[in-house]
């Protein structure tokens, strides 16, 4: 498998907004159209993450006729287009 060359980023998120809140229920949905993340609290208040699915790929040629893989090419990667409904 080809190595990932893009750049790499470690992202941290804080929601200040929910700091002292009291959880009530925290639902996993997954469904044909949907998935999620949703954290409700006691107020009647929620945090949602919507999830998207999506697929990478990293095309790379190879020749075989020595027995073991020699990377002929490596294609620029191709990932499926992801959009915020």
């Amino acid at each position: 498998m080809a190595s990932d060359k893009g750049t790499s980023e470690n992202h941290k998120t804080q929601f200040p907004e929910v700091r002292g809140k009291i959880v009530d229920t925290v639902e996993l949905i997954v469904e044909p159209d949907y998935y999620g993340i949703t954290i409700r609290f006691e107020d009647k208040t929620a945090l949602v993450f919507p999830i998207e699915p999506c697929v990478f790929t990293f095309p790379v040629l190879e020749d075989w006729t020595q027995g073991e893989a020699k990377i002929i090419k490596e294609y620029q990667a191709v990932q499926s287009v992801v959009q915020r409904a």
